[in-house]
C-alpha cells in the first residue's frame, strides 16, 4: 500500500520550488506477494512548455528522493513495498488530471474511464473534449462529446482515468520535444561510468 495523499504533500512543494506544475503522482506495478516491481511515478511540467527537459527531470528526481528519504528516516511509511522513483514529463498523449487540462485541450480526442456510468450505463468514453461548464449547483463539470452517447457531463471526481489520444491534430498542436540538454545528461552519465 502507498499513502498517495502524503506522498503528494511531500512532492508538490518540491515541484513548485523548481517552477513546475504537478500533473500526477501514481504508484503502479505488480502486486503479487513478494514482488518488488513497483514504481512511484511523478509527472510534472514546465507551464511555459508543457514538458520537462531531461536535466529538469533529474533535478526534480533528486529533490523528491531527498524529501522522501527524510520522511522515511523520520519513521513515515509512504510505500510499504520496494519501489523505484520515476520522474517524467506528461508526453503528447498526456493524462488529464486537472480541471485546466480539460480546458487547455478542448477540441482534442480523449479516452475517459469513469468511476460510475453515465448516459446509457457507459463508463468507458471515447470522443472529443468540449471544455468545462458549471452545473446547476455551481460545480465545474467536464463536457465531453462521446462517439456513442453524444454530449455527456461529469465532474473531475467521477474520473478514474483520462488521457489524450495521439492524433495528427494533437501532434500539430503540441510543442516539439525539447532535447536541448540531452547531450549534457549523456556526458554526465559517461563521466559517472568512467569514475
Amino acid at each position: 500500500m502507498a499513502n498517495l495523499a502524503r506522498i503528494t504533500e511531500i512532492v508538490e512543494p518540491e515541484v513548485k520550488a523548481l517552477g513546475f506544475d504537478l500533473v500526477r503522482v501514481l504508484v503502479f506495478g505488480k502486486t503479487e506477494v513478494g514482488d518488488e516491481d513497483h514504481t512511484l511515478q511523478v509527472m510534472a511540467e514546465n507551464p511555459a512548455s508543457g514538458q520537462l527537459l531531461l536535466g529538469e527531470c533529474a533535478a526534480l528526481s533528486r529533490r523528491i528522493s531527498d524529501r522522501i528519504d527524510e520522511a522515511e528516516d523520520a519513521g513515515e511509511v509512504l510505500i510499504e513495498e520496494a519501489y523505484r522513483l520515476e520522474v517524467s514529463s506528461p508526453g503528447i498523449d498526456r493524462p488529464l488530471t486537472r480541471l485546466k487540462d480539460f480546458t487547455n485541450w478542448a477540441g482534442h480526442e480523449a479516452r475517459v474511464m469513469l468511476v460510475n456510468p453515465v448516459e446509457g450505463n457507459r463508463k468507458s468514453l471515447h470522443g472529443e473534449l468540449v471544455g468545462l461548464a458549471k452545473n446547476e449547483n455551481g460545480i465545474e463539470t467536464v463536457q465531453f462529446d462521446d462517439k456513442k452517447s453524444g454530449r455527456v457531463t461529469f465532474t473531475l471526481a467521477d474520473i478514474q482515468s483520462a488521457k489524450l489520444v495521439l492524433t495528427d491534430r494533437l501532434i500539430a498542436a503540441s510543442k516539439p520535444l525539447d532535447l536541448s540538454d540531452a547531450d549534457d545528461i549523456e556526458e554526465d552519465l559517461t563521466e559517472a561510468q568512467e569514475d
